[in-house]
């Protein structure tokens, strides 16, 4: 019983994805889509309510994907935070870009309708920016503290947003270009929390003024 839910939670989004590849736009309704897909509506509405909502939840599920694969490995559960970060990213990037195609058609459709596709994805990720328990400096007040923290989640999810702008419009082969962006951000950001800023912060710039030059 258990897994014919899962397989039908499956099969709605590569489905889903399927179509909008195929059709370049979400489908007409949930009535037809589900015929087409040999189930019915109430299969649908047992998962999603809409397919707004399918949508957002398609980001998350890459998101658990890259979870899954880091929680497999040994050698993540040893890794220190800017280590495990940096192998949240380059694990997630890589799954997007096995589905860039549909990534790509569902920011353009965010971008003209406002739907939100990764507002959703942003709640995952900070908390996942809590579990690893990235090292600052202790302030002896819990109320900021708290802000602190949640600072810092946001700074990361910023830092995230725009990786994925980056890796939109990157054409470099394998896209090696948002790969080294990557380790420049994340190399920079920890080296900041350390007060060690100067050479990272002058090799970013260096990096980013090329890129902004194109």
């Amino acid at each position: 019983m258990e897994e014919t839910a899962v397989n039908h939670r499956e099969t709605i989004i590569t489905s889903y994805m399927h179509y909008v590849l195929e059709h370049g736009k979400k489908p007409h309704n949930v009535f037809k889509f589900a015929k087409e897909n040999d189930m019915s509506e109430s299969d649908f509405y047992g998962y999603f309510p809409n397919f707004d909502e399918l949508e957002k939840e398609i980001f998350c599920e890459f998101f658990t994907q890259t979870l899954t694969l880091l929680h497999k490995n040994e050698e993540y559960q040893s890794f220190d935070a800017q280590n495990k970060l940096l192998s949240c990213y380059y694990t997630f990037f890589e799954i997007l870009t096995k589905n860039r195609s549909y990534v790509l058609q569902a920011i353009k459709t965010d971008k003209l309708k406002g739907f939100g596709v990764t507002k959703r994805l942003g709640k995952h990720f900070k908390e996942y920016i809590h579990s690893i328990e990235i090292e600052t400096l202790e302030i002896p007040e819990d109320r900021l503290n708290s802000l602190k923290d949640k600072s810092i989640a946001e700074a990361y999810w910023g830092q995230f947003a725009f990786i994925l702008a980056y890796w939109e419009r990157d054409t470099s082969p394998g896209f090696e270009k948002t790969d080294i962006l990557i380790e420049k951000l994340v190399n920079t950001g920890f080296q900041l929390q350390d007060i060690k800023p100067l050479e990272s912060v002058i090799d970013l710039g260096k990096f980013l003024l090329k890129e902004l030059r194109k």
